[in-house]
């Protein structure tokens, strides 16, 4: 038959030791820490990094403007991939009309399989240049959330391991105190059994 007596740690007794008293202490903190403040650091990472990238996000989208070309060779064709993965792009010449610049060739990425003469959306920034386009709100929200998520992680194994060294730490000292107490009053045991 096992008795557990709770909270034994907390109260006044002669068995209790300096060591159990840390030990409580550090299992209200960790217990504190990882369900209050791992949520909470991941949330205010993953919040900071939302507003971060909806700026840089509405920055692209105000620097960025689409424009339709045509595509002045066949991109090459697709190779077989997993259901479900998103189809490669190659690099391929185009021509475009910027009103104001006239009729301009370039490269650019395009989905497998664009044959010459096919129609595509073609990004550009504001010196022209072809670049990508701007970050969709589905790619922020998976980029805050990992990062929110990865934080709260990092969190609780900090947490986790701080509290393997404080654990491993007071068992020793609890040995040593039990052993310097039992050096005192072994002897006075012995005496009373002989």
């Amino acid at each position: 038959m096992r008795t557990r007596v709770r909270g034994w740690r907390w109260r006044r007794n002669p068995l209790r030791r300096r060591s159990d008293v840390v030990e409580a202490w550090t299992v209200l903190a960790v217990a504190v820490l990882l369900f209050v403040g791992a949520p909470l650091a991941g949330a205010a990472v993953g919040w900071w990094r939302y507003d971060n990238a909806q700026a840089r996000a509405a920055a692209q989208r105000a620097e960025r403007h689409r424009v339709s070309a045509l595509l002045v060779e066949t991109a090459p064709a697709a190779v077989p991939s997993p259901q479900g993965a998103r189809p490669p792009t190659f690099r391929v010449k185009v021509r475009w009309t910027e009103p104001g610049k006239g009729a301009r060739t370039g490269e650019a990425l395009v989905p497998a399989g664009g044959q010459r003469g096919d129609r595509v959306d073609v990004w550009l920034d504001a010196h022209g240049r072809n670049v990508g386009p701007p970050v969709s709100a589905g790619a922020i929200w998976q980029h805050a959330l990992t990062t929110g998520a990865s934080t709260a992680a990092g969190v609780v194994a900090v947490v986790l391991a701080w509290y393997l060294t404080v654990r491993r730490i007071t068992a020793r000292r609890r040995l040593a105190e039990w052993e310097r107490d039992w050096a005192h009053t072994g002897p006075e045991w012995r005496r009373h059994t002989a």
